[in-house]
């Protein structure tokens, strides 16, 4: 009867007791986030009872297996296997508290910065997400290499790792160059402040925001929802645009192809008109002049501006629409026209090439065409 109830009391007990700290843990966690709203890290190290369950458990079973008498022949490989449990669970533990606590003071920081100074915000966020990543893989490495000294082999073989460790060091380095490289690249940009976490970048072509940065990759999110990765090496050796260095106000051309007799100064009070009907712009300028010109048409471009590349996007989309749109109802003559038939040089009654009268009234001297729109 012993030999059965003796297990039944030890390995019930451990985890019963293990039930009942997790659950009075977890109660005064959740008393202490709603007695201080203000910060969230109570509510974040409540993510830590899953590991926090196991440390004790492991911990309890470990200290009472002795006692519990099951599979006394195999004592040494049970006692093993919950040592090795035992320290995969508090690296778990201590990744999740370090998350917490990092996490909690990049919220507190962002609170107190996000209006004034949202540019150094995103910098943080870069900085604390690589810090987060660098801690959990010391702390991994560490817990790998506590449960390999857990063997004797590899205590005994510690000795001559590490007189082979310059060696190793080196050939490990030359065969690693890419993966070092990338690894250095993603601390020099998290330092560096080159790009953050939220920017706006231009990168071969490609317009988007940064997602995400680790050591070795960058991850940018294009406006159609797609998702480039890239080694982070790229932005350290390769020229890329950051829209959001700096001030993220931003000036937009937008470019038409007009006929000669286009009216430019309704054009401009057209423009200003749409300007003050676009919530997306931001008031601080607009210009519209002629940029170039050819025997059948000129360049009119038209300068504006936004608070950021979000908005200017929009405004630019906004004015070459209703501009279009305008002059196709009110002056369809000013739109560009291809020729399709041979010219009629005869002269007019005047005695002057023929000739085609804009609806403003001016007189154009062209040979008579046969004209068809864009």
């Amino acid at each position: 009867m012993e030999t059965i109830l003796r297990p039944l009391i030890v390995v019930g007990g451990s985890v019963l007791l293990t039930l009942v700290i997790g659950w009075a843990t977890d109660l005064l966690l959740r008393k202490a986030d709603g007695r201080h709203p203000e910060t969230p890290l109570w509510g974040l190290l409540r993510r830590a009872r899953v590991p926090y369950q196991v440390v004790l458990c492991a911990a309890l079973l470990r200290g009472s297996y002795v006692e519990a008498r099951v599979f006394p022949e195999h004592h040494v490989g049970v006692g093993r296997t919950l040592t090795l449990v035992l320290i995969g669970s508090a690296a778990w533990l201590a990744i999740r508290i370090a998350g917490a606590v990092v996490e909690t003071s990049y919220s507190r920081y962002a609170h107190a910065h996000a209006q004034r100074d949202p540019a150094r915000v995103r910098r943080v966020r870069t900085q604390v997400s690589l810090i987060r990543r660098v801690v959990s893989a010391v702390v991994g490495v560490v817990a790998a290499s506590a449960m390999l000294l857990t063997f004797p082999a590899m205590r005994t073989a510690g000795a001559s790792l590490l007189a082979s460790a310059g060696i190793l060091g080196i050939v490990a380095g030359v065969a690693a160059q890419s993966t070092l490289g990338n690894l250095f690249a993603g601390l020099q940009i998290a330092f560096g402040d080159m790009v953050r976490i939220g920017d706006t970048v231009v990168v071969n072509g490609e317009w988007g925001t940064v997602e995400e940065i680790t050591l070795t990759f960058l991850t940018v999110r294009t406006w159609d929802e797609r998702r480039i990765t890239m080694p982070v090496s790229y932005f350290t050796s390769q020229p890329f645009e950051n829209w959001s260095r700096g001030t993220p106000q931003m000036t937009g051309v937008v470019y038409w192809h007009l006929d000669h007799t286009a009216p430019l100064d309704a054009m401009r009070e057209r423009l200003r008109d749409i300007l003050r009907g676009c919530p997306a712009w931001d008031g601080r300028a607009y210009n519209l002049t002629v940029t170039d010109t050819t025997p059948n048409t000129m360049q009119v471009r038209a300068l504006v501006t936004a608070k950021d590349a979000d908005d200017i996007w929009t405004v630019r989309v906004e004015v070459r629409e209703q501009m279009i749109r305008w002059l196709a109802d009110e002056h369809p003559y000013a739109l560009p026209r291809v020729n399709t038939a041979d010219a009629d040089r005869r002269p007019g009654r005047d005695g002057f090439p023929r000739s085609r009268r804009s609806p403003d009234g001016e007189v154009r001297r062209f040979p008579h065409q046969s004209q068809k729109s864009l």
